[in-house]
């Protein structure tokens, strides 16, 4: 249970509606156990009214004894049905009340989920699958769900139940009692056992779903790629593989409730022979009435739910702590990304003076060294280009002034200030950063322009989208800015796709570009009608374009050069020719490829 521990600050949240439904529980119990003696009473009364009848002439003495018996039957009938219906009422808000704190619960839990998911960094996201994630806010909340909710519910049932009847019980007779629940011990024993082999078995089978769903998410992704490779096949018999393995460990989860529940009814069973047989005899010794013995079969089927639930309980939570353990292992994870307590939480604008010193970084994860000892400085409007072949380091620049990562050696200052010092939220706010791989949403494609900046109107993200040439594209979609991307943006071109998230870059406003190799996917035209469009959006920005090409339009007031994690060389564009080198290189083999 101390895994199941978390969820106390929620029932402190919901004790109002928790102690409602505790007490309807204990009210629906009470006009339940109420029924037996009732019945009890009603069979007493019959034998006792029988035997006065027969002592005294018979029926055929007595002809007012049917209507007699007929009239207290029918009281006693009615006091039955009224009880029931009581307890039915109690029974429709205590669900109202519990089931639906559990539903609370349940929503409050995926909303404090998916929040503490958008905070954890980058390599928390490099670590784990994206179908395990999905796994743990979707099945593993609906496990701790069923305990919240059912478990809880009927767990208080029982023991309600079993407190009240069983006292009922004891006011008539101990010894009977004792009989009566004499297999109690091995139901106790087998629940032991039993519960320990379901927890062990209930988490293989959560990280055995939680690997399916990562296959399945994987494979829907990347369609294309395994239509394209011709792998559906070997896919679709990878996916049988580990489909079969969890039908293996979901039937071995079965088998022992299979064994189990049967074993509950059996010890009930026998409960019922031992009463009538020990109730039988106390009656010839008048130690108790007829009517005991039916009370006391009604209290022992009355507890055949609660007693065999006592199984599913126990499976219940059981299945409840290992998908609790899961969720606990994700929150317990704590971003190493976050703003320092101190900060000034005012928005303010970011100049854009960058200097990097002598900045080092290695992958926390991978140990792969991806810059040494790099320094740069950049003045507030300038623009500065980063070359370098693939796997210099040019994108984890970008990811450090984004602070997707904190470097591991050296400092980052933007306008003077450790880039740790700032407030993470408005720092991303100020910057407009458009990654090496695109992402867009299954939205419209104006919903995609204005992610950034909430409110933004059509016309406005017309503009944005006219600065990142992509305007006519778009109204040349069905529905115009209306129309739906599609997942990752599929219906539309890569080009497409990487001129719609520069737009959105700019409709942030921000005063900070990034631009990570966006323009890989374009043609010349239309790489020269957004480089005539930058050099009037970016003419007041600081700006980083990170490109495996030499960008004869745009105007550069600085240019670096990676290799090996390294700067190799830093200057002007005409300067870097002068020198010669990986520049001069790429700048001749280019114009040659723009000559053909």
């Amino acid at each position: 249970m101390k895994h199941l521990a978390y969820l106390k600050k929620f029932f402190w949240i919901y004790r109002g509606r928790i102690l409602m439904g505790v007490l309807f529980v204990g009210a629906a119990n009470w006009f339940r156990v109420w029924q037996p003696q009732v019945i009890r009473q009603a069979l007493d009364t019959v034998v006792e009214r029988v035997s006065y009848y027969k002592n005294n002439g018979g029926l055929e003495a007595h002809p007012e004894a049917i209507g007699e018996l007929g009239t207290k039957i029918a009281w006693f009938g009615a006091a039955v049905i009224g009880l029931a219906l009581l307890m039915g009422i109690a029974m429709f808000f205590m669900r109202q009340t519990i089931i639906v704190v559990s539903r609370l619960i349940e929503y409050d839990m995926r909303k404090e989920i998916f929040a503490h998911y958008e905070k954890l960094d980058l390599a928390f996201y490099k670590r784990n699958s994206t179908g395990d994630m999905m796994s743990r806010v979707s099945e593993d909340v609906s496990k701790v769900r069923m305990f919240l909710g059912p478990t809880i519910l009927y767990g208080l049932d029982l023991i309600f139940l079993f407190v009240m009847a069983i006292s009922a019980m004891l006011s008539v007779s101990v010894e009977l009692t004792l009989w009566s629940l004499l297999p109690l011990p091995f139901l106790s024993i087998s629940i032991y056992w039993v519960s320990t082999l379901i927890n062990r078995k209930s988490e293989k089978i959560q990280q055995q779903l939680a690997t399916l769903t990562s296959t399945t998410q994987e494979v829907y992704s990347g369609i294309r790629v395994v239509k394209s490779y011709v792998q559906e096949w070997a896919m679709g018999r990878w996916f049988a593989e580990q489909s079969e393995e969890y039908r293996k460990k979901s039937l071995e989860l079965i088998r022992i409730d299979a064994f189990f529940f049967p074993l509950m009814s059996l010890l009930i069973g026998v409960s019922t022979i031992i009463t009538v047989y020990v109730g039988g005899l106390q009656v010839v010794a008048g130690k108790i009435t007829p009517g005991n013995i039916a009370e006391f079969v009604i209290y022992i089927n009355m507890l055949t739910w609660p007693v065999t639930a006592i199984g599913w309980i126990a499976s219940l939570t059981q299945q409840a702590a290992a998908s609790q353990k899961r969720i606990n292992e994700f929150l317990n994870t704590q971003p190493t990304i976050v703003s320092p307590s101190t900060v000034n939480r005012q928005p303010s604008t970011v100049q854009g003076h960058i200097k990097f010193e002598n900045v080092s970084f290695v992958y926390p994860d991978t140990g792969i060294k991806a810059l040494e000892n790099v320094s740069f400085e950049l003045l507030p409007g300038q623009k500065m280009a980063i070359i370098g072949r693939t796997g210099s380091g040019k994108t984890t620049i970008a990811d450090l002034l984004v602070r997707m990562y904190d470097v591991t050696e050296g400092r980052i200052l933007i306008d003077g200030v450790d880039i740790r010092e700032h407030d993470l939220y408005h720092l991303r706010q100020r910057i407009g950063y458009v990654p090496q791989d695109v992402f867009l949403f299954s939205d419209t494609v104006l919903g995609n322009i204005s992610f950034g900046k909430s409110g933004i109107t059509q016309a406005e993200a017309e503009e944005y989208a006219k600065s990142a040439a992509v305007h006519d594209d778009i109204m040349g979609l069905p529905e115009g800015y209306q129309t739906m991307v599609g997942e990752r943006g599929v219906t539309l071109s890569g080009g497409q796709k990487q001129r719609v998230s520069i737009a959105r870059a700019f409709a942030k406003q921000p005063d900070l570009v990034l631009l990570d190799d966006c323009l890989s996917a374009v043609d010349t035209n239309t790489e020269s009608r957004i480089l005539g469009h930058l050099s009037g959006a970016l003419s007041d920005k600081t700006a980083i374009i990170i490109t495996h090409r030499i960008y004869k339009m745009l105007e550069f007031d600085k240019i670096i050069v990676l290799d090996e994690h390294r700067i190799a060389d830093e200057g002007t564009h005409e300067e870097l020719l002068s020198r010669g080198g990986y520049y001069a290189e790429l700048f001749e083999r280019q114009s040659l490829d723009d000559e053909r």
